[in-house]
């Protein structure tokens, strides 16, 4: 073993292993045609951006949840 390196005490912890960062889902694009749903992650797999019914205009789908906040 070299100098820095050292292995751990047989009842020592071991050391915590680091996270991974979260990554965002992506967002949620919706047909302007026929309305299928899919993700950016689905968009990005395909060699182009073309719904199933061949349709290329997609609109960002709102999320459901309403932000709320006090008025002033």
């Amino acid at each position: 073993m070299s100098e820095g390196t050292q292995a751990p005490a047989p009842g020592a912890p071991a050391a915590p292993k680091e996270q991974p960062a979260k990554v965002f889902t992506g967002a949620v694009y919706e047909c302007v045609r026929c309305g299928t749903r899919t993700t950016q992650e689905e968009l990005a797999k395909l060699p182009e951006v073309k719904c199933i019914c061949g349709y290329r205009v997609f609109r960002k789908a709102r999320p459901a949840v309403v932000k709320q906040i006090k008025a002033i």
